[in-house]
């Protein structure tokens, strides 16, 4: 029980990492706040039910982990390249873009960790079967 409460923390804290990211690259600029960006409210949605509505379930360990992996993938796409090192680093409120970035990475690799573990134990309980005394 207690590793599904963590990984309902750690889901809840990459949702606000996640939202309050995109919300920094729109006012940057580097997504252009179109209805295009709303592609990640659904994502959000689904990864909130797996979390609250599917916790503990195996089909709620897969959606953690799928949509984990997906948010774990950001931060790679914004260190490929120049990097965050050059004109954002130098910018108004890098700091802060800077650590959602790498607050996102650590609270998805974590429930990516976290998932694959649960359905890892869901699947070796599940394989267990009892033996009859003789």
């Amino acid at each position: 029980m207690k590793q599904n409460f963590t990984l309902t923390i750690a889901s809840l804290l990459s949702v606000l990492f996640m939202t309050l990211h995109l919300a920094d690259d729109i006012v940057r600029g580097m997504e252009p706040g179109t209805l295009s960006d709303l592609i990640a409210l659904p994502i959000v949605v689904v990864q909130l039910y797996g979390t609250l509505v599917l916790a503990g379930k195996r089909s709620g360990y897969v959606i953690l982990l799928l949509v984990s992996l997906l948010e774990l993938v950001v931060p790679v796409i914004h260190m490929k390249g120049a990097g965050v090192g050059g004109a954002i680093a130098k910018s108004n409120g890098a700091f802060f873009f800077i650590w959602t970035l790498l607050a996102l990475g650590v609270t998805a690799l974590f429930s990516v960790i976290l998932s694959a573990r649960g359905l890892w134990e869901h699947f070796g309980a599940r394989s267990q079967v009892p033996q009859r005394l003789p």
